[in-house]
């Protein structure tokens, strides 16, 4: 049998496994939680009735944390005006040399942007940056007209992308355990909210959102009240 460690012990005191819990009390229980000796980031994961296997069905989006994210995101902009980017917080920004970077398997970053008109280009990376998720996309706001604006938000306003994977679930960054709890639940609401309104269109029949927890880098997971996400 796997070792449980004594944090892990210390953390299963304050959690009944078993019951859900309303979003503030899921937070209160989460600060419970014995502490690591780094800033945990703090995750809001859901399990959805959908089939992955439809293309029609696929859940994506991108949200704006109202309390940030706690995270630093290194972004790189695929664009003809570099120093713009650059200026605008983006840690590499270019294009004919940023792509033979990228081509030669550089991946050092979280967030690519592109403007709309260098995306000709940019596909030529594709198979570098698809296969770890760092394709720039209209639907997720990673191409545009406006790229400074783009690398602003992402890098200052909290902007966490959320993506189902081949097993219907969802996994997306709500914050850090040093957040307040007010704080945590402002952002978790938002991200509950916005997978809502992520429904595909084609779905019939079948309860969107099966489940909903919180958990720490470190902690296990709080089940969340299924009236939180029922109505969607």
């Amino acid at each position: 049998m796997p070792t449980i460690s004594k944090r892990q012990k210390a953390a299963r005191e304050h959690v009944d496994r078993l019951q859900t819990y309303s979003l503030a009390e899921a937070v209160a229980v989460l600060a419970k939680f014995p502490k690591a000796k780094f800033d945990e980031t703090v995750e809001l994961s859901a399990h959805l009735g959908v089939d992955p296997r439809q293309s029609t069905q696929m859940v994506r989006g991108i949200v704006t944390l109202p309390k940030g994210s706690g995270k630093k995101v290194r972004v790189i902009a695929f664009t003809e005006n570099a120093e713009e980017a650059i200026a605008a917080g983006a840690e590499e920004a270019g294009l004919e040399d940023l792509i033979a970077k990228v081509t030669d398997g550089w991946t050092d970053f979280d967030v690519a942007v592109s403007s709309t008109s260098a995306m000709k280009e940019v596909r030529k990376v594709a198979r570098v940056l698809g296969p770890r998720g760092l394709m720039p996309n209209p639907k997720s706001g990673t191409v545009t007209d406006d790229v400074a604006a783009a690398i602003k938000e992402i890098k200052l306003g909290g902007r966490v992308e959320f993506k189902m994977d081949k097993t219907a679930n969802i996994g997306a960054i709500v914050g850090k355990r040093s957040f307040s709890e007010g704080d945590l639940v402002e952002n978790i609401q938002t991200v509950i909210d916005a997978i809502g309104k992520s429904k595909p269109d084609g779905l019939k029949g079948a309860r969107y959102i099966k489940s909903m927890a919180i958990s720490g880098t470190m902690t296990p997971g709080v089940r969340l009240d299924p009236a939180l996400y029922t109505q969607f």
